[in-house]
């Protein structure tokens, strides 16, 4: 009896704790952690489980310096590829990215866990703002 009393109070703290999150934080969470289970399934393979890429041939998406001056443009790559010469944290890679077919919802979530995994911390990238980027793609 006592130990399911001591459950319940348990409970019901993980209950307000989880309650005190503001709504940012809890969109945050919800984009992140469904950009965790995207990455595994398509990005993971060529980039790595670290987003360290490999080698010559795979950039990493580590450099949170490129992410960010590109944000803009992260969209675009997914929806369209990439092909040609970039450079990253003074190494240059030149390859092809395959076109992906994620929905941009699924871009959003993809995006806001790349841009805050593996050293990175943007924030998120929300549905809105993917759906204005891929407006703008060339």
């Amino acid at each position: 009896m006592r130990s399911g009393f001591i459950i319940s109070i348990g409970l019901l703290l993980v209950a307000l704790i989880a309650s005190c999150q503001s709504d940012e934080q809890v969109e945050f969470n919800r984009y992140y952690s469904g950009g965790s289970v995207l990455y595994l399934a398509h990005c993971q393979n060529c980039h790595g489980e670290k987003g360290e890429g490999l080698q010559a041939l795979i950039p990493p998406l580590t450099d949170s310096t490129y992410l960010k001056k590109n944000k803009a443009s992260l969209a675009c790559y997914l929806k369209n590829g990439l092909k040609g010469q970039i450079t990253i944290a003074g190494r240059t890679f030149e390859g092809e990215m395959p076109v992906s077919d994620l929905s941009p919802l699924e871009m959003a979530k993809v995006l806001t866990y790349v841009t805050n995994s593996f050293g990175n911390k943007a924030g998120v990238v929300n549905l809105q703002q993917v759906q204005v980027d891929l407006q703008k793609c060339r």
